[in-house]
C-alpha cells in the first residue's frame, strides 16, 4: 500500500515507527478469525463487532492494515492526509485506504463494525 509506506516516512521524520500488526489476509485466515470470534463472544452478530466474514473484510481485499498504538496515533491526526483513515471507534488499531479523504477527510467513524453497512453483504 503506496499510502503506508509514504506515511510512515512523513512519520519517521517525527521519530514515530509504524508497526503493522495486520495486513492483508487470506480469505482462510480470515474465516479461522471469525470463527474463533464467534466462539469467543457466543455468535455472529457479537463477533460482527470485532471479526469481518471474508466477503467483507477490508484486509482481505488488500484495503486494511492494523497498527500498533504509535502509528494509529499518529495517523490518527495526519492519515487523512494519505488517504489512510480510522473507520471504527472500537478499533483504534485499524486504518483502511480511502483515497476521498485526501480531498474531504476522513468519513466519521461507525460504533463498530457491526454499524457499517458494507459488513452486511
Amino acid at each position: 500500500m503506496g499510502a503506508l509506506r509514504a506515511a510512515a516516512t512523513e512519520a519517521g521524520n517525527d521519530a514515530i515507527q509504524f508497526r503493522v500488526n495486520s495486513g492483508w489476509r487470506s480469505r482462510e485466515h480470515q474465516n479461522r478469525l471469525r470463527r474463533a470470534a464467534v466462539a469467543k463472544y457466543g455468535s455472529p452478530e457479537a463477533a460482527a463487532r470485532w471479526v469481518a466474514t471474508a466477503d467483507t473484510s477490508a484486509h482481505v481485499s488488500g484495503n486494511a492494515v492494523d497498527l500498533g498504538p504509535d502509528a494509529a496515533a499518529w495517523l490518527s491526526a495526519h492519515g487523512a492526509a494519505y488517504g489512510l483513515c480510522q473507520i471504527y471507534r472500537n478499533e483504534p488499531w485499524h486504518y483502511e485506504l480511502r483515497p476521498e479523504a485526501i480531498e474531504h477527510g476522513c468519513p466519521a467513524m461507525y460504533p463498530d463494525p457491526a454499524h457499517d453497512q458494507r459488513m452486511r453483504q
